[in-house]
């Protein structure tokens, strides 16, 4: 039995065309919705708070918001007044390590992280913020500073076309590529990660934990149903796009264990997330991300 996915990755003009698409999310605050297939939703934060002026204290002011050196520089309390940006940062980090470049029903998982990546990029675009990120493989990164305005986000839109596939086996910690994200991220910005999160040790674990501090967070896991999911035993034809093999599914032994390994992962992140206030979004290789991020980020209707 052969199956193999159709598409290993997706053209630029794919992602242009999904800035329709897009206009039903909405990324900015809203209230949790309820779980829905594994998804943990927090709250977001929306846009961060820039620093505008100091004044005398006032009764009622948050302590918190006290400006400690003017107070000790005049002697009387002052305190921190502060605004809301105009425009919020939005980083997405995309993995396109070789372990992305796998399906065997559907898309690519990297084909399906392309469209997310866009469509969360156009998201942010509509609404007035900043887009930026990074795509990262064993063979490097390319950082996208956030940027306001079209050209930003057709830069990134065309990075994310012209990514080759990694030639690494995506074994390696995550904690470089989230390293640079947290230098990267303004405080209050928007972090969105788009991996299979391969590699995620206690490294990346500790960096992650550090962004998500000032930060929302959007943990969005993509895999194949055959990495969860046993199917029944038989031959089955995988391949990157470059070269393919034949799976022999009844060797069960080896399977399981892989599977272990992969709930193993996949319940730490789960625990992570609900722990720190993330937002955890999966996406099969036969699903469309569009109707995963709409459960998540559609716009209400009045």
């Amino acid at each position: 039995m052969e199956r193999a996915a159709s598409v290993t990755a997706a053209p630029l003009e794919e992602l242009v065309r999904l800035g329709e698409a897009a206009r039903q999310l909405k990324l900015t605050p809203q209230v949790a919705r309820a779980r829905q297939a594994g998804q943990y939703l927090s709250r977001l934060r929306g846009r961060g708070m820039e620093f505008d002026e100091s004044r005398p204290y006032q009764p009622g002011d948050d302590v918190r918001n006290m400006d400690w050196r003017v107070t000790a520089r005049i002697g009387r309390p002052y305190s921190k007044l502060f605004r809301e940006e105009r425009e919020r940062p939005v980083l997405i980090g995309v993995d396109a390590r070789a372990p992305m470049f796998f399906a065997i029903r559907g898309r690519f998982k990297w084909a399906r992280a392309q469209c997310a990546a866009a469509l969360l990029a156009w998201a942010a675009f509509q609404g007035g913020d900043r887009v930026g990120g990074e795509l990262f493989s064993g063979a490097g990164h390319l950082e996208l500073r956030p940027r306001r305005g079209r050209s930003s986000l057709l830069r990134f839109l065309k990075a994310l076309a012209d990514q080759p596939p990694g030639k690494d086996d995506g074994t390696a910690s995550l904690a470089d590529p989230l390293r640079r994200l947290r230098r990267t991220a303004h405080p209050g910005s928007l972090v969105v990660l788009a991996s299979d999160f391969r590699g995620f040790d206690e490294s990346a674990e500790r960096q992650l934990v550090r962004i998500a501090r000032h930060n929302d967070v959007v943990l969005f896991h993509f895999h194949d149903r055959l990495e969860r999911e046993l199917p029944e035993p038989g031959l089955y034809r995988v391949g990157d796009g470059r070269r393919s093999l034949v799976l022999d599914t009844g060797r069960r032994e080896l399977l399981e264990a892989h599977q272990a390994r992969y709930r193993e992962r996949v319940e730490r992140l789960r625990r992570l997330g609900r722990q720190h206030g993330m937002t955890w979004l999966q996406c099969a290789t036969d699903e469309e991300p569009v109707e995963v991020l709409a459960r998540a980020f559609g716009r209400r209707r009045s």
